[in-house]
């Protein structure tokens, strides 16, 4: 899957622009504060319908301006323009597949790449809301069974979570049935995805120079893997729900425990191993969705390399830009700091205007 041409017009600081993208990818350069991250933002923005740095559309749009357009133009088995267009005024927002009209959840995942950002370090470090999301976004691009149980689960949650603030418990307790149907389906996706996700994610940590023994484990409850698994973890859950006007149980409250040598490593993780770890899965959600889709995704690289040394950012570099293998965009503020094993294309950015080097 490549992406061959790029349209933004309207998006943050960005000048508007169309141009054609490189095969093998780009290399985006400028001084900080200048729109380089902008720019990956609008090239991920096809892939989800939103921010990869989790703003509103509103906030995604140039400030006073009345709203932005990305569309992606990609090869996959055939050309297709995929796009959106969000106007301020009436916050609306529409999603197109070679000019026809198409549901967001429709859309996901056309256009497919994986982010790797600074902020990533929360995989590792951060509340368990950032590797819940992480597991749901990849395996919901990976699968879209995945992805329809996911919008199931989440709107049966929705209303049951409603009549409990209410006070209608039996009203809530008619969306049992729904909620256990879907959240069995994410438990037991989340669960075949951690076995070999297991074996990468020490493997992964060894290749980026770091010592012990990683391990993933999944805190939530296994039995609810099976539909049956649910009814009497939800009668236990009941008069607790009730009291605390939310649903306690269920996939939307479990956990991916990181750990090297048995210590878990958001407690006790030093930040260069929390950085390892992050990349890990990173490296993980790669493979995933490869697996899953069965075409490499794009990957994009936000001044990435910049806080390793350069053992690290030697062998990090070797495992992830592979030009004839899948399609690279990573931004930096200088060429120098730039791994040797990046030869790609050069766009400089420079307050917000796009050109060619």
């Amino acid at each position: 899957m490549r992406l061959e041409r790029i349209v933004a017009r309207g998006f943050r600081n960005l000048d508007d622009i169309e141009r054609a993208v490189p095969p093998e990818g780009v290399a985006m350069l400028g001084r900080n504060g200048q729109g380089k991250t902008n720019l990956l933002e609008a090239l991920y923005y096809p892939v989800l319908f939103r921010s990869l740095r989790g703003a509103g559309d509103a906030d995604v749009s140039r400030f006073g301006g009345p709203g932005f357009n990305v569309t992606a133009s990609i090869c996959d088995q055939g050309r297709h323009d995929i796009g959106s267009v969000y106007q301020v005024s009436g916050r609306r927002k529409r999603i197109t597949l070679d000019g026809a009209e198409l549901l967001r959840l429709e859309a996901l995942g056309r256009w497919l790449a994986v982010a790797f950002l600074p902020s990533d370090v929360a995989l590792a470090g951060g509340p368990a809301s950032e590797r819940r999301h992480y597991l749901d976004r990849m395996l919901a691009l990976a699968d879209r069974s995945y992805l329809a149980a996911l919008s199931r689960y989440r709107g049966a949650l929705a209303q049951r979570n409603s009549a409990l603030r209410q006070g209608r418990g039996e009203m809530a307790d008619a969306f049992d049935g729904p909620l256990a149907q879907a959240g069995a389906v994410l438990v037991r996706r989340r669960m075949a995805w951690l076995g070999p996700a297991d074996e990468q994610f020490s493997s992964e940590l060894a290749g980026l120079g770091e010592t012990g023994t990683g391990r993933l484990t999944y805190r939530g409850k296994p039995e609810l893997a099976d539909p049956a698994g649910w009814t009497s973890a939800l009668d236990d859950a009941r008069v607790r729900d009730r009291a605390r006007c939310l649903t306690t149980v269920g996939p939307h409250r479990d956990d991916l425990m990181l750990e090297v040598d048995g210590r878990e490593l958001r407690a006790f993780g030093s930040t260069g191993q929390q950085r390892s770890a992050a990349i890990a899965l990173k490296l993980i959600e790669i493979e995933t969705l490869t697996a899953g889709r069965g075409v490499q995704p794009a990957l994009l690289l936000d001044d990435v390399f910049a806080e390793l040394d350069g053992g690290r950012q030697r062998r990090l570099a070797a495992r992830l830009v592979q030009p004839a293998v899948r399609q690279v965009f990573l931004t930096a503020p200088r060429p120098d700091e730039l791994p040797a094993a990046v030869s790609l294309p050069v766009w400089t950015v420079e307050s917000g205007k796009v050109s060619e080097r």
